[in-house]
């Protein structure tokens, strides 16, 4: 990877968006991955106060489309859309943290792979993610 906006500018992306609104937060950018976390409360609980599986594909897609859109040749005129999305849900939080890691598996010219590990406080893996990624012409 090659970041070509800072961390600053990330977060300010995610404003007024599900990214805000479930608490997420971009903490590092490497030219080897992204590292984000999202607060586990009552945003992204489910029913019985597990972490929502659905909150961890949430940010499994906002790191993969933000990793994307970092790598882009030209982002004036190239949008990154996901086209599909997995992830395999490991252990179950209730509370704290979850810390997210986006590595490339694939970043071609038309389409990227990410994949996405997501672990607890302790470093525990929760959830793991891959998302495909489509690089669209702006029109």
């Amino acid at each position: 990877m090659k970041p070509s906006y800072t961390l600053d500018q990330i977060n300010r992306f995610g404003r007024n968006t599900l990214i805000e609104h479930l608490g997420i937060e971009f903490l590092e950018i490497s030219t080897d991955f992204l590292a984000a976390r999202m607060p586990v409360d009552h945003r992204t609980h489910q029913p019985f106060g597990l972490l929502h599986g659905g909150a961890s594909v949430a940010l499994a897609e906002s790191m993969g489309s933000m990793a994307g859109l970092m790598v882009l040749e030209n982002p004036e005129t190239q949008h990154c859309v996901g086209v599909e999305i997995n992830a395999n849900h490991l252990r179950s939080v209730t509370e704290g943290w979850v810390y997210g890691r986006c590595v490339p598996l694939h970043v071609g010219r038309r389409s990227h792979v990410w994949e996405i590990k997501i672990s607890d406080e302790a470093g525990q893996l929760v959830c793991v993610s891959r998302i495909t990624i489509m690089v669209v012409e702006v029109k």
